[in-house]
């Protein structure tokens, strides 16, 4: 093998110790990076927010409607330690205004199962 390389003729090296970029430039491009990056993430969070909202509510109201048929209202939130662990907690509200557990919907909820008397899960 010969130390010969054509496609490096004329080259030489810089020696300077000089960036490629200004710290200036380096600066704003990190910080349009980071924008970007929220910009992408933060929708899909809240959607994903609004949509488990919506399903923990859907869920709340047939729990109540089953368990608690005369209930005046009914109310889904997250909770971190709620009866029912960690997760979306179903209240059924009375006349009074006072808050009796239903059902714990779990981290992510989902539509509620109807299951026949005598089966457990």
């Amino acid at each position: 093998m010969s130390d010969n390389y054509p496609e490096l003729s004329g080259y030489e090296p810089n020696d300077r110790q000089r960036p490629l970029r200004s710290r200036h430039l380096t600066r704003i491009l990190r910080i349009v990076v980071v924008l970007g990056l929220v910009a992408l993430v933060v929708p899909g969070i809240l959607t994903t927010m609004q949509v488990a909202q919506n399903t923990a509510s859907t869920a709340c109201v047939a729990a109540v409607a089953q368990y608690y048929p005369f209930s005046s209202d009914f109310d889904a939130r997250f909770e971190f330690g709620g009866a029912g662990g960690v997760g979306w907690q179903c209240y059924a509200i009375d006349r009074n205004e006072r808050e009796t557990f239903v059902v714990g919907l779990g981290i992510i909820p989902s539509a509620p199962t109807q299951r026949p008397a005598g089966v457990s899960s």
